[in-house]
Order: C-alpha cells, then sequence, then structure tokens
C-alpha cells in the first residue's frame, strides 16, 4: 500500500521543540512545533484510513495520498479529470472514514449563491424569518464540478473557503471544526465550463490531477464492483483529525528546507534571476506566499503519515508541484509554445539547488544568556542537520 501526507503549519516558526534538533550550523532557528509522542499510533491510525478508502478505491495511490495530505493540512482540494475517473467517490469515501458532517453541492449554470450559503426563509404562522443554512455548513464539502457554475456562485464559495464563515440577513455563521472543500472539475477544454479566476483558484492547497486506470487497474474495478460495492468503515472523527492536524504542524522543518522553499517560489516570480530567460517569457504571474505557507504545511504533514517527525528533501520535491500547478498564470507566449505549468515547475526544479540534508544526531544548544522562556534541553536527538549550504 502507498502512502503518503501533509501537514499543516502557519509558516517558519523560531519555535524549538524538546524532541526536535535545533541545527548547529547558521543563524536561523528550525521551523518547529512540539510533536506528540505517540507517533506511531497516529501513522498507525492514518494507515487504517488509507487501508479503508483503497477498499473502495481501486489504484489512484496519488490521489488518495494527496487527499490525505490535504486534510491533516487543512487545506482545500481541487481535483482535475475526465468524467468517470473515482474523482466524487475519492471525496465521499474520505468523508465517510473521517465521520463529520458532509455534504454535496452539484454546481450548474443556474446555481445562485443562496443555494450554496443559505437564505432566509418567512415563516407566515409565525410572521418571522428564520435563516436556512446552505450545504457549504458542513464539515466536508464536496463541490462537484465546480467550473460549471458562474462566476458569482464561485465567488460565494470563496468567500466561505477564506473567512470559513457566511454572512446571511446581517448575521454571521462560522463553519464547524474541520471545514474542508474538497471541489472537482473538468478539463478546461470540455464544453460548458467557467474557468475559475485565479484568487479561487489560490484558495486551494493541492490540484490534483486524476488520469485513467490502467488495465489491470480496471480489471480490478470489473470485479471489485460487480456484486456488492465494499464499504467503508470510519476510523478517524473529526475531533481525532484536528487533533491530528495539530500533530501535522509540529513536524520539525529545517531551515534550510525553509530557504530553499522560499527560493523556489522567487524564482517562479523573476525566472530570469536564476538563469531561466525563457521561462521568464512564459509566467505572467508568479506563485504567492501562500504557496509557500502551502508547501510546508504539506510537506509536514507527508514526513508525519511516513512515519517521521521532521521533514526530509524528498518530501518537499514531492508536494511541489501539487501546490504550484494552479498557482502560476502562464503567458500567451507559454500557451504558443504548448508549455504547461508542470513544464514551468520542473525547470525551475531543477535549476534551484537542492540542500543536503541527513538524519543525524544533533546537540540542541543551551538556551542563549537573557532567554525567558522554556529551558531548552541539552542532549543529543536524532533528526536532520544541514550537511552543506544550498547551491
Amino acid at each position: 500500500m502507498k502512502n503518503g501526507g501533509a501537514a499543516n503549519g502557519s509558516g517558519p516558526q523560531n519555535v524549538t521543540a524538546p524532541n526536535a534538533p535545533s541545527p548547529n550550523t547558521g543563524t536561523q532557528s528550525a521551523t518547529t512545533k512540539t510533536v506528540a509522542p505517540n507517533l506511531a499510533a497516529d501513522v498507525q491510525t492514518l494507515e487504517r484510513a488509507i487501508y479503508e478508502v483503497k477498499r473502495v478505491i481501486v489504484g489512484q495511490d496519488r490521489l488518495v495520498e494527496r487527499i490525505l495530505v490535504g486534510l491533516l493540512a487543512k487545506g482545500h482540494v481541487l481535483l482535475e479529470g475526465v468524467p468517470g475517473v473515482a474523482k466524487t467517490l475519492a471525496v465521499e469515501t474520505f468523508a465517510k472514514v473521517v465521520g463529520g458532517s458532509f455534504s454535496r453541492v452539484q454546481f450548474t449554470p443556474d446555481l445562485v449563491p443562496t443555494d450554496l450559503i443559505g437564505t432566509r426563509i418567512y415563516r407566515q404562522g409565525r410572521e418571522e424569518f428564520d435563516t436556512e443554512l446552505g450545504p457549504v455548513v458542513a464539515n466536508f464539502v464536496l463541490a462537484d464540478e465546480i467550473n460549471r457554475a458562474p462566476a458569482k456562485v464561485q465567488s460565494a464559495l470563496l468567500e466561505v473557503m477564506a473567512e470559513r464563515h457566511v454572512s446571511i440577513g446581517g448575521k454571521r455563521y462560522h463553519m464547524p471544526d474541520p471545514f474542508l472543500v474538497m471541489a472537482t472539475q473538468n478539463p478546461i477544454e470540455n464544453e460548458g465550463v467557467y474557468p475559475l479566476p485565479e484568487a479561487q483558484r489560490d484558495r486551494f492547497l493541492f490540484k490534483i490531477l486524476v488520469d485513467y486506470p490502467t488495465v489491470e487497474e480496471e480489471r480490478e474495478i470489473v470485479y471489485r464492483m460487480g456484486v456488492d460495492a465494499p464499504e467503508p468503515h470510519q476510523v478517524l472523527d473529526p475531533e481525532e483529525l484536528v487533533r491530528l492536524q495539530k500533530v501535522a504542524s509540529g513536524v520539525f522543518v529545517h531551515h534550510a528546507l525553509v530557504d530553499y522553499v522560499v527560493r523556489v517560489i522567487a524564482a517562479t516570480r523573476t525566472p530570469a534571476e536564476v538563469g531561466l530567460p525563457e521561462v521568464d517569457g512564459w509566467i505572467a504571474y508568479g506563485a504567492s506566499p501562500r504557496a509557500t505557507l502551502g508547501i510546508i504545511s504539506s510537506a509536514r504533514a507527508l514526513a508525519l503519515l511516513r512515519g517521521r517527525d521532521y521533514v526530509v528533501p524528498q518530501d518537499v520535491l514531492e508536494v511541489i508541484p501539487d501546490v504550484l500547478r494552479h498557482r502560476l498564470v502562464l503567458s500567451y507566449d507559454a500557451l504558443a509554445d504548448e508549455v504547461t505549468p508542470d513544464d514551468v515547475i520542473s525547470r525551475v526544479l531543477q535549476t534551484v539547488g537542492l540542500p543536503q540534508i541527513a538524519a543525524q544526531p544533533t546537540t540542541v544548544p543551551a538556551a542563549p544568556a537573557g532567554h525567558h522562556g522554556p529551558p531548552v534541553p541539552s542532549t543529543s536527538v536524532p533528526g536532520p542537520t544541514a550537511m552543506s549550504q544550498p547551491r
């Protein structure tokens, strides 16, 4: 079983956890928070969740992995693929495995914002208005075929995703915790679609491309679904998911990896400065700081899912394409040259040097003079250390 994951974080923080190393090279502090001691039990729980999903979903390992990464990283997920490749089924299955409230909204051209967020209804018998909350008020919201609705409906969803509340009749209603939007969309070449605006695309942590299954996987789909379709069992509950999100946010990130992510994002804005003048003509707008935070949080969760309380370079490399592909705005030159966002991301990753990080024992330095916070342990603990500076 192939597994992976994502973590949540709010960007670099100069906090040293007792069970995570602080690098003894450089002047920056490592990015970390407190990690729960029962790491093995948490990893086992996540593996059980993946197992239950895989009982229903045949193949699509990357899809299953990235959705779980998004759940752990508190990130909304956008799935793109042709109809019939298990996008909707995967989201519904995850909702059953995690538990909590679930709602599905089928986006159509005649949908209006009140169909999504709710409205006020006049009760004639009582001569007063009642508030009827829309389907968006749930732990897990499936926005099916999101790019088939007009812009005003997409904007209403954007407010909910960004602010995590809806406003009806001058009153604010907050979303439950956890609150995650998982949207599916058809490729833009299909008929009857409204492209998502850049502001709304940027609110999604991942854009996952869902492809056709292999011949062997499609044969297994026929056998597995031919009699009785398997039903997944609930493994988590909303409270447990919130706890795992906090655990993921405490995974250790070395400052050299944080610096690498910042340099990659900067390279998408000014490629010519890193030796990519031809790429400079392909990019109209680069990635925002929200992409930097998304990469860090995703890498943390991926490390947690793979049984580590620290991030390695491979974690970062694996999540970068999914975090960036929907955030880069390409120019007309790129469209003329048939260049895709993944092509640009690949060129950037080949150019920006990756720091060499290895898991070695490191010594946590003693607290500096004048330190008023909790005492910092001075024992040796295992974790990633910078072996050399990035190129």
